[in-house]
This record gives structure tokens, C-alpha cells and sequence, in this order.
């Protein structure tokens, strides 16, 4: 069972999680084929910050997995 400051922890890494996800689809926007990404400087520039988004969001998961004893994923 997650204790008071456990659970203020996760609400706020979920928090930085939603933030991130919509950084993610903001930055899709006007993105319609792969060579959106890779045909510019610029686009390649985008893909790198929505990479690493991602991989912050799932290193984020991985922190709540961890903070939580593995139980509220699984939920």
C-alpha cells in the first residue's frame, strides 16, 4: 500500500507524464510522412525532442513501477 508521500510522488510524475505526451502531440502536428522528418534539418531537430520525450515518459513509467512496488501498473 502506497503511504501519502508515495502517492504525491506518482500524481506528480504522472503529471510531468501527461505534460510530456502532450508536448509529443503538439510536436506531431503538421507531420504527415516519415520524410517530414528527415528531409530538413528542422524536421530531424523534432524527431530528436520527440524521441527523447518518449524515453522520458518511459523512464517516468518505470520510476512509478518502481515507486509502487510494481502494483499500480498492474492495475
Amino acid at each position: 500500500m502506497l503511504n501519502m508521500y508515495d502517492k504525491e510522488l506518482v500524481r506528480d510524475i504522472l503529471s510531468q507524464i501527461l505534460e510530456a505526451s502532450q508536448k509529443v502531440s503538439q510536436r506531431f502536428s503538421g507531420i504527415e510522412t516519415v520524410s517530414d522528418f528527415t528531409d530538413s534539418p528542422e524536421g530531424m531537430e523534432k524527431l530528436d525532442s520527440i524521441c527523447m520525450l518518449l524515453i522520458a515518459i518511459g523512464e517516468s513509467l518505470k520510476n512509478i513501477d518502481k515507486i509502487t512496488g510494481n502494483a499500480l501498473l498492474v492495475q
